[in-house]
């Protein structure tokens, strides 16, 4: 198959998501899993609103969440309609040096589709120890949710974020396509219910977690944990980036974790039933 057969392929199976997030529209971009409607995109291109699926071919559907993984960025939808043309995802991790094809909706243009290469396949300093599939090549908002391919046109990953820097120069970041598959097996794992944001609580001494945000009826408001709450380690271990909330909720022993935090400057303990009700979530760059 030629590289315009497969990026044909690659259109037709990422879908346009659009919905409304705090009062304002949301997109990004879908990948077609299954043949009967299913859908995976990002957790984070969900707003809290209906969605509405747009396919290659114009047509429109409203899709119903079946279930989200905040912790590893991922959802799964469906929309009402059946045959719809399903990619395949490659098992096997993708390579250092390997051509990548990613496709999707960014600045609302349908379908625009960039080649790149893989940069790396692993764990990214500073982001705790999930593996990403680490790929130089040039996304934009709205390419959330869609997919990386190989030059055959099977997924590697799912499109998440870009993660700049000067060492990094703009590498793109996707959730691996086994990280997918694991998601649709098991469903969702422990949560919280938290969104934080990293800060500086000691004069630049140590990271802390700022609580932004407390969903209800979420095991965090259970324990009562408050939006301004920088939390500051888990189970006697200090966090050294955002993803290590997540880790330890997902490693929670019994499902209790154990918090240290600060409110109002003021150090605190605090233990936790963690639960499958709402996630933690990281704030989108």
């Amino acid at each position: 198959m030629g590289i315009g057969e497969t990026a044909e392929m690659l259109r037709r199976s990422t879908v346009h998501i659009k919905g409304m997030n705090r009062g304002r529209p949301s997109a990004g971009s879908g990948v077609i899993w299954n043949g009967d409607g299913t859908i995976i995109t990002n957790a984070h291109v969900l707003g809290n609103g209906g969605h509405i699926v747009e396919l290659w071919d114009g047509r429109t559907f409203p899709a119903e969440v079946k279930e989200r993984d905040d912790a590893r960025d991922l959802a799964r939808i469906k929309v009402n309609t059946a045959g719809l043309p399903a990619l395949t995802a490659r098992s096997e991790a993708a390579r250092a040096g390997e051509v990548v094809i990613a496709v999707g909706n960014p600045l609302g243009f349908t379908g625009a589709l960039t080649t790149g290469v893989v940069h790396a396949n692993g764990a990214v300093a500073g982001m705790g120890r999930r593996r990403w599939v680490q790929a130089a090549i040039r996304l934009a908002p709205g390419n959330s949710g869609g997919p990386l391919a190989d030059a055959s046109g099977h997924v590697l990953g799912i499109n998440t974020m870009i993660m700049q820097g000067i060492m990094s120069g703009g590498i793109a970041l996707a959730v691996p396509s086994a990280t997918v598959e694991a998601f649709l097996r098991s469903g969702a794992g422990p949560r919280l219910g938290v969104t934080v944001q990293s800060v500086r609580p000691d004069r630049g001494k140590g990271l802390g977690l700022l609580v932004l945000s407390v969903e209800a009826g979420s095991a965090a408001e259970h324990a009562s944990l408050l939006i301004g709450d920088v939390l500051m380690g888990a189970n006697g271990t200090p966090f050294q980036s955002s993803a290590d909330l997540s880790e330890a909720v997902a490693l929670a022993q019994a499902g209790v974790l154990h918090l240290r935090f600060l409110r109002g400057g003021n150090p605190r303990e605090r233990e936790v039933s963690v639960n499958l009700e709402a996630g933690v979530r990281r704030r989108a760059a």
